[in-house]
């Protein structure tokens, strides 16, 4: 597998940026998320073809989805956890090309986590305002103030480590494999990892992607309710 290293690096305002492999990746699947929604929405129509076909039902499916799982008044959030689905499960993906998935880096995870944390504040403030929100933290009693912080404050913590750790277990196992196989022979090392990418790459990064996915709605509707 490739090692984590910078590709390239950028000069900001006399600063040395150094890309990384990780990062780059994710421009990678932005830019093309960009060009591939501008030119669908190029050709939107009133009687959908094919493609457009099964955009309209993955669409309706994850409605279906966040609706049932977060209730009434959900429909805003649909954009966001689906981007982020898709997202997840793309750079979880990677590694079935050799390359390590830029979620086996802890800051891309924490980075990703952060961004669902403050969606989670952000619709807590927005729908309870701001006392509200500052009061949820001593509800049900006052007494319960500090672990209720705690509790907020551990949330990004805890879904960065949950898909830090299993993606990054999941590579480590698979460089092992192929460093063994490829000292005993180089044709094994060709054939038989097919079996451990499908659980390793596809099946479990398919789960981190839906528990990820289950935990940040789960936690958008708890903590506004609270």
């Amino acid at each position: 597998m490739e090692e984590m290293a910078p590709l390239f690096a950028i000069n900001i305002f006399g600063y040395k940026y150094e890309v990384m492999s990780s990062v780059f990746i994710q421009w990678v699947f932005i830019a093309l998320a960009l060009v591939l929604s501008i030119l669908y929405s190029r050709k939107v129509k009133k009687v959908p073809g094919k493609v457009q076909s099964i955009v309209e039902v993955g669409i309706e499916f994850l409605s279906n989805v966040v609706k049932d799982n977060m209730g009434p008044g959900s429909s805003p959030f649909i954009p966001y956890i689906g981007s982020l689905g898709i997202y997840l499960f793309l750079l979880n993906m990677v590694g079935l090309f050799g390359i390590k998935p830029p979620t086996s880096d802890f800051s891309v995870s924490l980075g990703i986590a952060l961004t669902t944390f403050f969606v989670i504040q952000g619709h807590t403030i927005k729908k309870l305002g701001l006392w509200g929100y500052f009061k949820g933290y001593a509800s049900p009693v006052p007494l319960l103030l500090p672990i209720n912080i705690m509790e907020r404050i551990m949330l990004p913590i805890s879904l960065s480590l949950r898909l830090f750790g299993n993606i990054f277990a999941a590579t480590m196992i698979m460089e092992l494999l192929y460093g063994a196989l490829t000292g005993l022979n180089f044709i094994a090392a060709i054939g038989l990892p097919i079996p451990f990418h499908f659980y390793f790459d596809i099946f479990d990064g398919t789960i981190q992607m839906i528990i990820f996915v289950m935990l940040t709605m789960i936690n958008i509707k708890i903590t506004a309710e609270h």
